[in-house]
């Protein structure tokens, strides 16, 4: 320790004194000290909630707000001490939090407090789950608050929110314990959700449409009530301006931003109303002005009641306002876990305080990530009109390890602590499975919006529609005008093969679009709203109507100009058969896409099979 403190010293400022972070220069120039004449006080955390005053399910849903859910939780737990010692105020003024458009209003989610005890993660490498992702994490979430996870690249953020959510890969294994309501009870379908960083959305729906068929998906019951359901997700994701919308994402179709089309992907998650919300960076590939309006929405439907835990690896001074709590974390340790404001004294506390008009992020970051090392290297023996790089001259191994050292033995690790511990001495409600929609209606679903999605993208049938009649013109100009001699019964025959053959090769134009859907499976599987099974009965029967279109339309121009015979039941014949065809063919085109989802591999062996 006396090591890491006479390193740590030298990055202190030395006029000024780190345990007041007001001491160092003038109070206007901090983004955490009130500004004259605000009356505006610290942001308020909820702690934790007392099970025995916690009413029952069937009372919440008999509340004064006329049948709507409600979380109701106790904030007895005092608050962490180090924010006692904060007496400058509060961070900069965030965005007020806007409430539901218009006269609308969304009703209450019923949250669920989530906790872990040292939850430790092992990857397995060359020798039998070797590395360690995560290390003896200890945190909680509660109803009504963001909970944050936050650190540099590989740092292990996304692999203890899939530890937390049930996610993670087989190639994983988990050590430690997770609490929901206080049991170790495992989280039942529906009463959680969970976001990927990059979701798969159907660019040829409206955002209505979009999520009405991901309700359908989802829940059972009757359709007027899925539709009550989509509308709420829709004004709890400030996504009324844009419901009628196409979502797009194409070159040859507009649609919505970045900013809504993840707004949309979490609003698919809503439907299902769930307890706790997983999202895995919502700021992925967001700017700053859609950035914040994402929090600001997300801060609005933490205040319904739902549990919200989400990773982040950067944000700005307004979007880290909106945080209740931090879980910090570099190469898998935890370096702070508590209040937003109670991080920023932990820096302090430690010899980092945060510098003048600097993002409290970008200051954490930046003491934790070790890739600035190899930038120190860089700029060693570099200079500027001002002399050297100042900036830069961290190190961050230090920082880690004081940052780390400081934590442990912290009374904020021992709040957390004591903490987990009262959250732990009794269960409280059970989460139950609100139940799933039944295998038949999935299908119906699935074939339903696929033929909608097929009818309105060019690229799926229309296109091949197009080279379908091309090649048979070709085909049929080669081939006209044989005669009736006995020597064209052979050519006619030859023609028939090459029509029917090279009409087979074509089908191969649909692989891409074919492996689009496929990843919209795969995202929808992920959360348990389709199977394997389902997905191709649904994608092959929406594919049928239209492959008869094609079927028919060609095989009446190709049957009269090869001049084959007059008659109606053999041209019936000739265009079932030719239907058929098709049919199997593009059965054989789902089953290799679906075992190979590559393009390249999945035209060779369809080329092969041919």
């Amino acid at each position: 320790m006396e090591e890491i403190q006479s390193q740590s010293d030298l990055y202190r400022p030395s006029s000024s004194s780190a345990s007041s972070p007001t001491s160092r220069v003038p109070s206007s120039h901090f983004f955490y000290v009130r500004k004259p004449g605000s009356l505006r006080q610290p942001i308020s955390f909820e702690d934790s909630p007392e099970w025995e005053d916690t009413p029952d399910v069937d009372s919440r849903m008999e509340d004064e707000a006329g049948g709507r859910d409600s979380i109701n939780y106790a904030t007895t737990t005092p608050i962490s001490p180090s924010l006692s010692k904060m007496n400058s105020g509060s961070m900069a003024s965030s965005p007020p939090v806007p409430e539901g458009g218009g006269a609308a209003v969304v009703r209450k989610i019923a949250g669920a407090s989530i906790a872990w005890k040292d939850l430790t993660v092992t990857m397995k490498g060359k020798r039998k789950y070797s590395d360690k992702v995560v290390k003896s994490s200890n945190g909680y979430a509660f109803p009504g608050t963001m909970t944050v996870i936050m650190g540099p690249a590989k740092s292990g953020k996304s692999t203890l929110l899939r530890a937390l959510a049930g996610r993670l890969p087989p190639s994983a294994k988990m050590y430690g314990e997770v609490f929901v309501n206080g049991s170790k009870s495992h989280m039942p379908y529906g009463s959680y959700g969970f976001v990927e960083r990059e979701t798969q959305l159907i660019g040829s729906l409206t955002v209505r449409e979009f999520l009405y068929y991901s309700a359908l998906l989802q829940l059972p019951g009757f359709l007027f009530q899925k539709r009550s359901v989509v509308e709420d997700a829709i004004q709890a994701m400030s996504l009324s301006d844009y419901a009628n919308k196409l979502i797009g994402g194409h070159c040859y179709m507009k649609g919505l931003r970045s900013g809504e089309r993840r707004r949309v992907s979490i609003a698919r998650e809503l439907v299902m109303r769930p307890h706790i919300l997983f999202i895995d960076e919502p700021l992925y590939h967001l700017d700053s002005v859609s950035a914040l309006l994402m929090m600001v929405t997300l801060k609005k439907l933490a205040s319904m009641g739902c549990t919200l835990v989400f990773t982040i690896y950067q944000s700005s001074t307004e979007v880290f306002g909106l945080f209740d709590r931090i879980c910090l974390l570099s190469n898998g340790n935890t370096l702070f876990f508590g209040e937003t404001l109670a991080c920023l004294q932990h820096f302090s506390n430690a010899g980092f305080p945060c510098p003048i008009m600097q993002s409290p992020s970008d200051h954490f970051l930046r003491a934790i990530n070790t890739d600035f090392d190899r930038i120190i290297a860089m700029c060693k023996n570099w200079q500027d009109d001002n002399g050297d790089f100042s900036a830069v001259n961290m190190d961050t191994t230090v920082a880690i390890r004081t940052l780390e050292a400081t934590y442990k033995s912290s009374a904020d690790a021992d709040s957390v602590e004591a903490l987990i511990s009262k959250l732990t001495e009794r269960e409280g409600t059970q989460l139950k499975s609100k139940g799933k929609a039944g295998a038949a209606t999935r299908v119906a679903v699935l074939t339903w919006r696929s033929l909608l999605v097929m009818s309105r993208e060019w690229e799926y049938y229309w296109l091949r529609l197009i080279l379908y009649m091309i090649l048979t013109l070709s085909i049929g100009t080669l081939y006209s005008g044989l005669g009736h001699s006995l020597s064209s019964v052979a050519t006619r025959v030859a023609a028939v093969f090459v029509f029917v053959s090279f009409a087979s090769l074509l089908g191969i134009a649909g692989i891409p679009s074919l492996l689009k859907e496929i990843k919209i499976y795969r995202s929808e599987a992920s959360n348990q709203h389709s199977g394997a099974f389902v997905f191709l009965l649904g994608q092959f029967l929406g594919s049928i109507p239209f492959l008869f279109l094609m079927s028919i339309s060609s095989s009446l121009v190709f049957y009269f100009m090869v001049g084959l015979r007059d008659d109606f039941s053999l041209l019936m014949y000739f265009v079932l058969n030719f239907f058929m065809c098709l049919l199997v063919n593009e059965g054989l085109m789902l089953s290799i896409a679906c075992i190979w989802r590559d393009v390249y591999w999945s035209t060779l062996t369809l080329i092969s099979v041919h």
